[in-house]
């Protein structure tokens, strides 16, 4: 049966002509009642424009934004959320490098249109090798962002280890800090409560500063274990150390640990969360 509420999903595209095909074509496949697609392109000097004029000229229900210089994942997330409006009751946010499938998609839809606690919810993601991926994770704070940058692996693995959550896993649902932003859903009225994305921040940590914000709104951030997809993992920001991606990021991180007031003890939401479940 098709999922009865109105979705929007919106993909950010940024030099993806690896990705985008898959991800657009996974989207394609969706059985959904009312689904619409929003794909932002944001600057990109590759192919990428070439092929999502392609993908619109043949489906009426995709619709492209077009940045001319890379306006960072805040500002261009924006924008597709502001075009549509109040014509979605469900937002699903991915990055160019996931593909979707029918039952992670289905999961996930029905658990945030009938959960009214949770603020967002995501999927396992899963990376090209088989192997998931840290999806959801604890809030960072300055050592365990100064450990995972150090060259020492003891210190690394150290910090990496302080990401995981211990929260516990119930029937398959586990409570988190953040969810990595690659696959959200969300629900309209949540999104207007919490807000859009924060465009401060040009690069990251958007992600967590949402989820912080909906943890402050009363909502529940979840992570759905058996709703998988994968994620080839497009990390830009990897690539190159000083890189101007880089910058901003560290940019980011000090902003977002002056907004939310602390560096090196995270807020801890889970204790009015006890005795929640799905």
């Amino acid at each position: 049966m098709p999922i009865q509420a109105r979705i929007a999903v919106v993909i950010l595209a940024w030099n993806s002509d690896n990705y985008i095909s898959r991800c657009i074509n996974s989207v394609l496949n969706i059985s959904a009642q009312s689904l619409d697609i929003w794909v932002v392109d944001n600057g990109s000097t590759d192919t990428t424009p070439s092929i999502l004029s392609s993908f619109a000229r043949e489906h009426g229900n995709l619709h492209i934004i077009t940045c001319t210089s890379n306006v960072g994942t805040t500002v261009s997330r924006n924008m597709a959320i502001r075009r549509i409006g109040d014509s979605a009751d469900i937002i699903c946010i991915l990055d160019s490098d996931t593909v979707i499938n029918q039952d992670a998609f289905t999961r996930l839809s029905s658990v945030i249109t009938t959960n009214h606690d949770i603020g967002v919810v995501g999927p396992t993601l899963i990376g090209i090798d088989g192997n998931p991926q840290l999806s959801g994770r604890n809030f960072p704070t300055v050592p365990i962002k100064v450990g995972k940058a150090m060259p020492i692996k003891s210190l690394e693995e150290k910090a990496s280890k302080a990401e995981i959550p211990t929260s516990p896993i119930i029937n398959g649902f586990q409570d988190v800090d953040y969810l990595l932003s690659a696959c959200w859903f969300i629900r309209m009225d949540v999104l207007k409560q919490v807000g859009l994305l924060d465009e401060n921040i040009f690069y990251a940590p958007e992600d967590v500063d949402w989820c912080m914000r909906c943890h402050k709104a009363g909502y529940r951030v979840v992570r759905c274990y058996e709703a998988e997809i994968i994620h080839e993992y497009q990390r830009i920001s990897h690539k190159k150390l000083f890189s101007s991606t880089n910058r901003e990021h560290i940019k980011g991180l000090f902003y977002y640990f002056k907004k939310h007031r602390y560096a090196f003890v995270a807020p801890n939401f889970f204790e009015r969360q006890k005795g929640s479940h799905i």
